[in-house]
């Protein structure tokens, strides 16, 4: 049978992506729909697959989608013959014995794997008596991050067959007004340009894609599979207070803060750059370009230093120089002859402590310092032992500036990178190996290179329960959230105050309004605005749980775990047992890690038919279990990808 796939993919703010076969004669996806409503940057998804049985016998029906690696699921349930069977949160313990009963039975019983850049992939399989339906629901929730100016929603539909009833609905609601939205990508162009209804009316924004079946099939890159291409929604919000929006209901607040007008930092910057064997080829190509690109954007008032590194480090200058038209025409000679060494030794420890050593040698009053180390390995040569680098580069550091780690292609330990850039007031990404790797390094770039301000605290007379307050930086394009319960419910002795230093004020500055408005929402957002501060705790707690060890690590897991199970977040101290009809196998569904999942060989995928008298075979892939129909599974053979 033909194979061919539905995806609906809402990318970087909200992904999803669903996948299917086209036979109608067999069965149909009669209605799919995904609603997503995104309420102070609080986005809430679901998605809705309605699919008919139309054989004479019974034909076991898989669900499959993607969502963002960011969000977590809190729904998930199916409606059969007048009943709907919902997944329960449990925490992983208490999941432990059904996940074991499932491997024992060959099923795949990890229902999500990492599949990508921004994606997680979540299936499930139930059957469906002859000539009957199932409604599959899933919902999941995650916080919008404001980049370089703007939210962003991108939808990539590929469904692969026209479907009568597609529709994607998209509800923004934002009190502080919008302050633009714009529809762009292949599919808001030509023949599905008509698809498209958007409406904006100050504080709120209202987008319809409902392409007809013939739509589906005449767009361009489309045809007889139906529609193949992306649908961009792009908005930001006006920004008329310098302390921000503050919103607060039933006890609880969130505080967004993104002041305009402010003067950029100069800055100094160090970059750290991996040029051990196994950066060799198209790694080390794309280093160079996404440096060149980088030093042309310097200002003139910015102080920089390069470093590559393998066993031993190589330096451009020794110390810091100004971003001056001749210094930029050196670095970018010394960028272009940067090549991989034939070693694949990698001392990360001593080139880490080099770049904190240039930036220590050179304080500038009024200036904000950043180290970004890019590598693909392990630390393999001087000090290995993980902790005592992390100890090393904590110490040196000393929370003078962030360290901003870019981990190059799968084979690097992303976690020993996250963990010392959550040490040392920054962020870790993964830069994947594709053709656009340079667009990914220039990109982040982009993200930390306009400091706006530095040494942000966020005070809060009269509120408790805080997430973050204290942020090394603040960027040009980017957004501060916070989020507490205020202390007795009483807004009236509620005073919100923001610190920093700029470029013009020395020691610091205050944002902050003698009669500034806690807005109440009233009772339609009282769960929106607790859970924006449970989905944030959450996150931050998960966070802290990597840095901390002993008693203080187990108690962080278990506040963390106490709130997933309150707002039934599957998070990666959960999971979500799928019920299912009597005699069915129960699914259970954890969130894997970042880096922890191999991806697999593409396994049959989409509402997938399959007799239950059918022949199945199921094998074991790089950890996963995979289902192949018999052909597919000698093909594989044959070509020594799987073993069985």
């Amino acid at each position: 049978m033909e194979r061919a796939v539905v995806q609906v993919t809402l990318f970087g703010l909200l992904l999803v992506l669903a996948s299917t076969l086209p036979n109608k004669d067999d069965w149909n996806i009669y209605s799919f729909h995904i609603n997503s409503t995104v309420t102070s940057r609080y986005a809430t998804t679901v998605i809705t697959s309605r699919v008919a049985n139309r054989m004479d016998d019974s034909k076991e029906i898989e669900f499959q989608v993607r969502i963002p690696k960011n969000a977590f699921i809190s729904k998930f349930r199916m409606f059969i013959d007048g009943q709907w069977y919902n997944g329960v949160v449990k925490g992983k313990e208490k999941a432990q014995q059904q996940y074991t009963e499932a491997v024992s039975r060959g099923q795949s019983a990890g229902l999500v794997s990492s599949v990508g850049r921004t994606l997680e992939e979540f299936k499930t399989a139930v059957t469906v008596a002859a000539h009957k339906k199932v409604t599959f629901e899933l919902t999941y929730e995650e916080l919008l991050k404001r980049k370089l100016g703007k939210y962003e929603l991108q939808i990539h539909a590929r469904p692969m067959q026209p479907v009568k009833d597609f529709k994607v609905d998209v509800y923004i609601n934002e009190k502080a007004g919008i302050n633009f939205i714009d529809i762009k990508g292949g599919l808001s162009t030509n023949a599905l340009a008509n698809a498209i209804t958007r409406t904006h009316a100050d504080k709120q924004a209202w987008v319809y894609f409902y392409p007809t079946e013939d739509q589906q099939k005449t767009c361009d890159g489309c045809g007889e599979q139906g529609m193949n291409g992306d649908l961009v929604i792009v908005y930001d919000v006006n920004r008329d207070s310098s302390l921000g929006d503050i919103k607060s209901s039933a006890g609880y607040f969130v505080h967004h803060f993104a002041p305009s007008s402010l003067s950029r930092i100069p800055k100094n910057v160090v970059f750290v750059i991996d040029q051990s064997g196994s950066m060799s080829g198209r790694k080390m190509q794309q280093t160079r370009i996404a440096l060149i690109h980088i030093l042309n954007d310097l200002a003139e008032d910015d102080h920089f230093g390069l470093i590559t590194f393998d066993s031993s480090i190589f330096h451009w200058k020794r110390e810091l120089v100004q971003a001056n038209k001749e210094n930029l025409e050196s670095a970018k000679t010394f960028a272009l002859n940067i090549n991989e060494r034939g070693g694949e030794a990698t001392d990360i420890n001593a080139a880490v402590l080099e770049g904190a050593r240039m930036l220590n040698a050179h304080p500038r009053e009024g200036s904000a310092s950043i180290v970004i180390l890019l590598t693909d390995g392990d630390p393999t040569s001087g000090v290995t032992n993980l902790e005592l680098i992390q100890s090393n580069v904590r110490r040196d550091i000393a929370d003078k500036f962030p360290l901003y780690c870019l981990g190059f292609g799968h084979d690097v330990n992303f976690e020993f990178l996250e963990k010392m850039s959550l040490q040392n007031n920054g962020v870790a990404r993964r830069i994947y190996e594709d053709s656009d790797a340079d667009s990914q390094l220039k990109g982040f770039y982009d993200e930390v290179a306009t400091p706006l301000l530095t040494d942000v605290t966020m005070i809060y007379n009269g509120g408790t329960n805080l997430t973050q307050t204290n942020f090394s930086q603040y960027y040009n394009g980017s957004e501060i959230v916070v989020a507490g319960q205020i202390t007795d419910n009483d807004i009236e002795t509620f005073t919100p105050q923001v610190v920093a230093i700029s470029v013009r004020i020395v020691p610091h500055m205050t944002f902050s309004e003698t009669n500034a408005t806690v807005e109440y929402t009233g009772t339609d957002f009282d769960s929106h605005i607790q859970r924006v501060w449970a989905y944030l705790t959450v996150k931050q707690l998960l966070e802290k749980e990597l840095l901390f060890s002993g008693p203080e690590k187990e108690n962080v897991k278990k506040e963390a775990l106490e709130l997933s199970l309150k707002y039934s977040f599957v998070t990666p101290l959960t999971s979500m047992v799928v019920t299912k009809p009597l005699g069915e196998n129960t699914d259970v569904l954890h969130k894997p890690k970042e880096g922890g999942t191999t991806q697999a060989l593409p396994s049959p995928v989409g509402h997938r038919p399959l007799s239950r008298k059918g022949l199945k075979k199921r094998t074991r892939l790089q950890g996963h279990v995979v289902s192949y129909s018999p052909s597919r599974l000698a093909d594989a053979e044959r070509s020594g990808r799987v073993g069985v």
